[in-house]
């Protein structure tokens, strides 16, 4: 089975087959299939050289299979079943997609949040495999998780040379790092960026390890590649057409559903690969999951094997290629480079310098509301009333054509921890996890107006949308949220604590944001699990 486009708008479909006609009548699927650095321009072209190695990966990537194969059969055998993966962005959000479609268990450490690391760490440690992950090996999460594990499984008896695989760029710190700790090292193409790598080793050794079978990944996507070098019927071409022409004619809000779909979670793998991409230069295309069609006119909505004004189906190895084509497709048409991300590194920076600071700067709140601080400054010359006036302020500061953008820099797992009544029914497990969970935010504001909301896992989001908040229109306004640590995690070898890690990371990127002019406001929660209540009782407040 292939990938195939289809619309569901007669106005859509016009706008996609006039631009992918331009382009096929430039040679672009062509020169794209040959990997052709050219097709972003000159001042793109250097960077392309070297970030086109994906359109080979089904064949290239097969290289891994028999060592791979190798290292689960001892895993198994050693009766290692709880594999964790520490990895940032495109290192964590397909293995994600992957195993949560095979149904197979894999826990991904996205965080710097000590609650969500310690319940990882306190999850049957002696049967523990960790794939630590990361191009550079220099990400700071993923430092700082090697370095607790490391420590972690030293207290334990146990040598982190027998449970410690890496993975990550020839000739990175990190590889002669895990060299000369004995650890086992997979080596990704260098010639693919981090949001392109999901058919690399950065996707397929953990999935394989958690039990996905990442042959059929690469047979899927080996069965549509032919397509992408066709002018008639090639998905990728007809999918980045529509992205890029939607855009160009305003509708560039780009809600993903994927409610019908077999593949579970594949839009939030999408939101990082179109956001990164393509939110640069004041441009750029932003994804919103998990929101209803129709919030706002801007907005594009594509199905994934479900109902949409663009609906895309097939299966997920095939998916990944022609998200992808359709990216670098999309960028050529948006007149930006694909494959840079200038912006990403601004609040890593500002992280940077926080850290080196005695004590971090969380300045004085503005309002406090119950368990919940209010920092930051609001539209307007007076003092928010209370939290629901700050919400109320901070929806009418959204732009005619912006967005809001909601930020937790909590435990995203927290919200199933939430206490519920023993043999209560499927629908009261439900109403207590939303009463839990912060992400619940999202959809009570969202009724209070008719411009987009997103909402993002922090630091998860600084290497997705991140990049689209800074570089992107400027046109958002930016919530986050930030918690009380009550215990924290010890950094060995680092001068600082997780809690103190996320803490300085949101600090970070809202010195980033407010530099922009863009209103930014944090709201902290000085009791975790009061605060995220009383945040969604205000929500509800008119």
């Amino acid at each position: 089975m292939s990938v195939s486009v289809t619309f569901g708008e007669e106005r859509l479909a016009e706008q996609a087959a006039e631009t992918a006609g331009r382009l096929a009548a430039e040679g672009v699927h062509e020169a794209l299939a040959a990997g052709d650095p050219a097709l972003w321009g000159p001042e793109a072209e250097p960077e392309a050289a070297i970030r086109l190695g994906w359109l080979t990966l089904p064949q290239t990537s097969r290289e891994l299979l028999p060592e791979l194969g190798k290292l689960v059969e001892r895993v198994r055998a050693e009766g290692l079943d709880h594999v964790v993966l520490a990895g940032m962005g495109g290192s964590s959000l397909a293995p994600e997609v992957i195993t949560t479609t095979a149904d197979v268990p894999l826990t991904v450490l996205d965080t710097t949040d000590p609650g969500q690391v310690r319940r990882a760490l306190d999850d049957r440690l002696d049967r523990t495999v960790l794939v630590v992950a990361s191009k550079s090996g220099g990400t700071v999460e993923t430092d700082s998780h090697r370095r607790i594990y490391e420590k972690a499984f030293r207290d334990a008896g146990i040598d982190p040379a027998e449970r410690i695989i890496v993975v990550t760029d020839p000739e990175s710190p990190l590889e002669q790092t895990a060299r000369d700790a004995g650890y086992r090292v997979f080596l990704a193409d260098p010639n693919v960026g981090g949001r392109y790598s999901a058919l690399t080793a950065f996707g397929l050794v953990p999935s394989a390890l958690a039990g996905a079978d990442v042959e059929r990944l690469l047979d899927d996507a080996a069965a549509v590649q032919p397509l992408l070098s066709q002018a008639e019927g090639n998905p990728g071409l007809e999918l980045g057409a529509a992205l890029g022409a939607a855009a160009l004619s305003g509708r560039d809000k780009l809600v993903l559903e994927d409610s019908l779909s077999e593949i579970n979670g594949l839009p939030d793998w999408i939101e990082q690969l179109v956001a990164e991409s393509t939110g640069k230069q004041g441009k750029g295309i932003l994804p919103v999951v998990g929101a209803e069609p129709g919030e706002a006119e801007d907005e594009l909505a594509a199905g994934i094997d479900s109902d949409g004004a663009l609906t895309v189906s097939g299966p997920l190895g095939a998916q990944f290629l022609v998200w992808e084509y359709a990216t670098a497709v999309a960028g050529r048409v948006l007149g930006i480079d694909p494959f840079d991300q200038p912006n990403v590194a601004e609040s890593k920076e500002n992280t940077g310098k926080l850290l080196d600071r005695p004590e971090l700067p969380v300045g004085t709140p503005i309002l406090v509301d119950g368990p919940v601080e209010v920092y930051g400054e609001l539209p307007g010359s007076e003092a928010p009333k209370d939290l629901s006036d700050v919400f109320t302020r901070l929806l009418e500061a959204i732009p005619s054509d912006g967005y809001l953008a909601i930020m937790a820099y909590l435990d995203r797992e927290a919200a199933f921890d939430a206490p519920h009544a023993e043999g209560a029914s499927f629908e009261e497990m439900t109403e207590a996890w939303s009463a839990a969970d912060p992400a619940t935010l999202r959809a009570q504001l969202a009724v209070r107006t008719e411009r987009p909301i997103t909402f993002g896992w922090g630091p998860r989001f600084l290497h997705s949308t991140g990049q689209y908040h800074k570089g992107g229109p400027q046109n958002g306004v930016f919530l986050q949220i930030t918690g009380a640590v009550e215990e924290d995690v010890e950094v060995p070898g680092k001068p600082y604590t997780l809690g103190r890690l996320q803490l300085a990371q949101a600090l970070g990127d809202q010195g980033a944001l407010a530099s922009r002019g863009r209103p930014t406001v944090r709201l902290h929660l000085t009791d975790r699990a009061a605060g995220v209540a009383r945040l969604l009782a205000a929500a509800r407040e008119v």
